[in-house]
C-alpha cells in the first residue's frame, strides 16, 4: 500500500513537471513565434521567393531551387504553427505550392509554369499575412472615408445636376415635364445597380489573371479620379455640360418629346452612377477583409447624402456646396494616389512590371499598407510621388498662380431659354 502510494505522488509529480515544462520548451522551438516574428519570416519567404524566380528566369535552375527550399525551410516553416492555427486550409495550400514551385524547379517544368505558380504562391503568402495582422484601427478608418467621401461626392453631383435642370424646368414654367426626368432618373438607378453585375461578369471572362484585372480595375479608377480631382480645373467643361443638357431640356420640351427628358434625366444620372461602380469596384478589390468598413462608409455617405439632397431642393442658396466639393477633392486626390500604388503592386506581383525593393523603408501593416497603396518598392513610391506632385502642382495654379479671369459682361437675353438659364446658373452658385 505505501508502495502504492509513492508511486502515485512520484507520478503526480512527474506530470506537474511535465506541465511547468512544456510552456518552456515550447518557449525555445517554433510555438513561441509570435504572431510580429511570424509576419517579417512570412515577407523574408517572399523575398526568396522573388528571387529564386529571377534566378531561375536567368537560367540557373539549380541555384534557383536551392534558394526556393531554403526559403520554406529557413523562414515559412517558423510560420506553420501559428498560421495553422489561425488558418489550417491556407496553411496546407501554401505549403503544397511551395513543393510544387520546388518540383518544378527540379524537373525542368517550363519557367512559365513555375512563373504561374509562384504569382499563385505570392497571393498565399499575402493571404497569410492578413491571417496574422490585425486590423487596427487606421486602415477601416481610412477605407471608410473612402467610401463616405465616394458615396457622397458623387451622388452630390448627380443631385446638383438634378437641381438645376428641375430649376430650369421651373423658370421656363415647365414644371410638368419633371415627371419625364425622374423617369430617367428611376431607369439610371436601375442601370447602375445592373452595372454592379455586369462589371464582375466582364471581368471574370476576359483572359487576364486576377492581379491583372485588379491593376486595370484601379487604373481605369485612377484616370476617372484623375479627371474628378481636377473639377475645380474643370468647371468650365462642367458649365458646358450643363449648358448642353439645358439646350437639350429646351429643344425636348418645345417638340413635347418625354423620349428625349426621359434620357435627359438617365445621362445625367448614370455617369455619376457608373463612376461610382467602377470606384468601389477598385475599393472593394484591395480591401480585402475590410469590407465591413467599406459598406458602412457607403451607408454613412449615403444617409448624408439624403439629408443633404432634402436641404439642396428647398434651401440650395443656403448650402456652402462649392467648399463641400473643394475638401472633397482633397479626399478624392488621397484616394487615386492609393488606387495607383496597389495598381502597381498588382502588377508587380503578376510579373508584368519588374521591382526594385526599398529595404531601409519601413512595411506597413498590411490592411494599412492595401488601404493607402503604400508598397516599399522603387516603382510603387515614384508612381505615387508623381501623381501627387501633379496634384499639388494643379492645387498651387489654381488657388495660387493662375491669373483671375474678368467677369464678362452681362449681355441681354435674346431668348426666355437664356434669361432662365442665367436665372438657374445664379441660383446654383
Amino acid at each position: 500500500m505505501t508502495r502504492r502510494l509513492l508511486a502515485l505522488l512520484l507520478l503526480t509529480a512527474g506530470l506537474t513537471l511535465l506541465a511547468q515544462a512544456t510552456p518552456a520548451l515550447a518557449a525555445g522551438g517554433q510555438g513561441s513565434v509570435s504572431r510580429d516574428t511570424a509576419i517579417k519570416q512570412l515577407r523574408a519567404a517572399s523575398v526568396t521567393i522573388d528571387e529564386s524566380l529571377a534566378l531561375m528566369k536567368a537560367g540557373k535552375r539549380e541555384e534557383a531551387f536551392a534558394l526556393s527550399k531554403s526559403g520554406y525551410l529557413t523562414h515559412f516553416e517558423l510560420v506553420e504553427i501559428p498560421l495553422r492555427a489561425a488558418n489550417a486550409g491556407l496553411t496546407l495550400k501554401a505549403e503544397e505550392k511551395f513543393a510544387e514551385i520546388r518540383a518544378g524547379m527540379r524537373t525542368g517544368a517550363p519557367t512559365s509554369d513555375v512563373r504561374k505558380s509562384v504569382v499563385e504562391l505570392r497571393g498565399l503568402i499575402s493571404d497569410a499575412e492578413r491571417q496574422l495582422t490585425s486590423k487596427g484601427i487606421a486602415a477601416p478608418a481610412v477605407v471608410f472615408g473612402q467610401s463616405f467621401i465616394i458615396m457622397l461626392r458623387e451622388g452630390l453631383e448627380a443631385v446638383l445636376l438634378l437641381a438645376i435642370l428641375f430649376g430650369y424646368l421651373e423658370s421656363t414654367k415647365n414644371g410638368q415635364y419633371r415627371k419625364h426626368i425622374l423617369y430617367g432618373v428611376g431607369a439610371a438607378a436601375v442601370a447602375t445597380l445592373l452595372s454592379i453585375f455586369l462589371v464582375d461578369e466582364l471581368f471574370s471572362v476576359l483572359p487576364f489573371g486576377r492581379e491583372v484585372l485588379e491593376a486595370i480595375v484601379a487604373l481605369l479608377a485612377v484616370v476617372v479620379l484623375f479627371y474628378v480631382s481636377f473639377w475645380l480645373i474643370a468647371r468650365l467643361e462642367q458649365r458646358r455640360w450643363l449648358e448642353f443638357l439645358k439646350a437639350r431640356i429646351w429643344t425636348a420640351v418645345s417638340a413635347g418629346s418625354a423620349v428625349s427628358l426621359v434620357l435627359i434625366g438617365f445621362t445625367s444620372v448614370y455617369r455619376e452612377g457608373f463612376e461610382s461602380v467602377l470606384f468601389y469596384q477598385a475599393l472593394n478589390t484591395f480591401g480585402t477583409g475590410l469590407g465591413l468598413y467599406i459598406g458602412l462608409g457607403a451607408a454613412a455617405g449615403a444617409a448624408v447624402l439624403a439629408v443633404l439632397a432634402t436641404l439642396i431642393f428647398k434651401f440650395g442658396r443656403k448650402l456652402p456646396i462649392k467648399v463641400f466639393l473643394t475638401t472633397a477633392v482633397c479626399f478624392v486626390m488621397a484616394t487615386s494616389v492609393a488606387f495607383l500604388g496597389n495598381a502597381i503592386s498588382a502588377l508587380q506581383v503578376a510579373d508584368v512590371l519588374s521591382f526594385t525593393r526599398l529595404d531601409s523603408w519601413p512595411h506597413l501593416p498590411i490592411f494599412l499598407a492595401q488601404a493607402t497603396g503604400y508598397s516599399p518598392t522603387q516603382e510603387t513610391v515614384i508612381a505615387q510621388a508623381l501623381l501627387a506632385s501633379v496634384y499639388i502642382g494643379g492645387a498651387i495654379w489654381v488657388f495660387g498662380i493662375r491669373p483671375r479671369r474678368q467677369p464678362a459682361t452681362p449681355a441681354k437675353a435674346a431668348a426666355p431659354a437664356k434669361a432662365a438659364t442665367a436665372q438657374v446658373e445664379l441660383k446654383s452658385s
